[in-house]
């Protein structure tokens, strides 16, 4: 499982011309399902985010974590981060998880996350615009696997 996580002062997403999930102050995630990934990397990957000291004390220094700063957390499916594009010029999908496994995933997901932040979505495999005001900017790609 593989998220990017970037910290926002703003965040949402739109499908057909409607905001579908908007945060403040927090994170906005992108989440990509591999074939393989289980609950395992869902407990890992949400530990990891909820406590990753990235957000800014009294002094200037990245010593808070989102639970600490009561910020919000808007989590995005994202099946490309997955995806090989070592050969050729196209990139191939094939670890990408299949569609269903990876929908159920994705809502446990959203479900562990949710006990530790306020939490909003996107809509799973829907054409999505996602608005992003990184703050910093301050990004990271986590992988459950390296964890």
């Amino acid at each position: 499982m593989i998220a990017v996580i970037q910290r926002v002062l703003k965040s949402y997403v739109e499908v057909d011309n409607k905001i579908v999930g908007e945060i403040g102050k927090g994170l906005n995630i992108l989440l990509g399902i591999e074939k393989g990934d289980s609950p395992k990397d869902i407990e890992k990957l949400v530990n990891k985010i909820v406590n990753l000291r990235i957000f800014e004390d009294d002094k200037g220094k990245m010593n808070l974590s989102v639970i600490d700063i009561q910020g919000e957390v808007l989590v995005v499916s994202q099946f490309t981060l997955v995806a090989n594009v070592k050969k050729g010029r196209r990139p191939s999908f094939e670890n990408a998880e299949n569609p269903q496994k990876a929908r159920e995933l994705y809502e446990e997901f959203i479900n562990e996350i949710k006990k530790f932040v306020p939490t909003k979505t996107g809509i799973f495999a829907a054409n999505m615009k996602v608005f992003i005001l990184n703050d910093g900017p301050v990004t990271f790609i986590i992988d459950s696997k390296k964890l």
